[in-house]
């Protein structure tokens, strides 16, 4: 690295507290009125009775952009942060089974709204408090509600109907809405308030971003597995908000291997997992981002009609100083399919090409993960 990691995260979290003074009085009353996104936050300390309540900015009008991730492509680490520090979080705390009184019926239909919606929030005292650490996403002020009122809502008809549907499974909802064209970001919102599904909880945000991603990269991947392989070796690139992402397409039935590199304290760490035609069948130790760029590679797929072996490499970089959350993953692999590929002839050709934009060599980024232990196995497709 040109400077130590180390200190280049210093003067990025410095800059950050300076953004910061611009937030400090972003609430020092105890009401907020403004126009929801919309969005709400379950949370998942004290679980099973958690934090819920609507994210509300002091801004009126079309405020969608602030919680929008599908609409963020292009913009700045900043930028983001600013997004999610001008959201006021009001709260209650609610057990997960109760999904039946009127303040989370307040929210479900605050998370159907197709617009943004006009929201006063009173709170049983000031709040003014943000904070930033530099390892869990950014949150604007945070109080406990005392009174809600939302006005001018308009029901996805889609969402709608699924809310209603008391006989569709949960993962059957998601995964139709997703058919409709509903952006993920939007179901995960509406999967976490306990709409959809015969038995309904709510679930914190952080699970239902996952358990969305999952139920609908399993139902991708299981359609990409009818589809002849791949006939060449592609290597895409694309690097965005302090994040590098390098994915190889080549020929061979479903093989999907995941590997991350940062550095800490100056030391590089690295966290991978992997799966073959039968899935994975323990949580990935790379997580959330596991499934988010496994998402998008199998949309990727099931566009072009052909199913491959996946290695994704992720180098994140000191300058991400700040983690958004794993939609960046989704997006930025996303993007990255998107652009023009490279073509190689061989995989190791291709894993060339993959880490030659990186700061990590190619022989580091092999000596960790199992993937191409896989792909020495014998697989049963080997035998037709």
């Amino acid at each position: 690295m040109h400077q130590s990691s180390q200190d280049i995260r210093k003067s990025i979290l410095a800059k950050w507290h300076e953004i910061l003074s611009k937030y400090g009085n972003l609430l020092t009353s105890d009401n907020v009125s403004g126009s929801s996104p919309p969005s709400v936050f379950v949370g998942s300390y004290n679980y099973p009775k958690v934090f819920v309540g609507p994210m509300v900015p002091p801004i009126h009008g079309d405020t969608e952009l602030l919680d929008n991730p599908e609409k963020w492509a292009g913009k700045s680490l900043e930028e983001i942060v600013n997004f999610r520090l001008n959201l006021v979080r009001g709260v209650q705390k609610i057990s997960v089974d109760n999904v039946d009184g009127r303040y989370i019926e307040n929210l479900q239909e605050l998370s159907m709204s197709s617009k943004s919606i006009d929201s006063d929030l009173k709170f049983y005292r000031p709040i003014g408090h943000v904070s930033l650490d530099g390892e869990s996403a950014p949150f604007g002020p945070m109080g406990e509600i005392k009174s809600i009122k939302f006005s001018n809502s308009s029901a996805n008809k889609f969402i709608e109907k699924a809310f209603y549907d008391r006989d569709l499974g949960a993962q059957d909802a998601v995964i139709s809405l997703y058919n409709s064209g509903i952006e993920l970001s939007k179901i995960q919102k509406c999967f976490s308030m306990g709409m959809f599904g015969k038995t309904r909880k709510l679930v914190p945000t952080r699970w239902s971003i996952t358990a969305t991603d999952d139920t609908i990269s399993k139902y991708l991947v299981d359609k990409v597995l009818e589809f002849d392989l791949i006939d060449s070796y592609r290597v895409f690139h694309y690097s965005h908000l302090g994040n590098i992402f390098s994915i190889v397409l080549f020929p061979h039935r479903w093989l999907y291997g995941m590997t991350e590199a940062w550095y800490s304290n100056g030391v590089l760490g690295f966290g991978s997992d992997s799966e073959d035609a039968r899935g994975i069948d323990h949580p990935p130790a790379i997580a959330g981002a596991y499934y988010a760029a496994k998402l998008s590679i199998a949309e990727y797929l099931l566009k072009n009609s052909f199913q491959s072996g996946v290695i994704v490499l992720r180098e994140i970089q000191p300058e991400y100083s700040i983690p958004v959350g794993v939609w960046q993953v989704r997006e930025g692999i996303r993007s990255a399919m998107h652009q023009e590929y490279l073509v190689a002839d061989s995989l190791d050709a291709a894993l060339d090409l993959a880490s030659k934009k990186m700061s990590i060599s190619k022989n580091e980024w092999l000596s960790h993960g199992n993937l191409l232990e896989l792909i020495q196995q014998k697989t049963m497709h080997d035998f037709f």
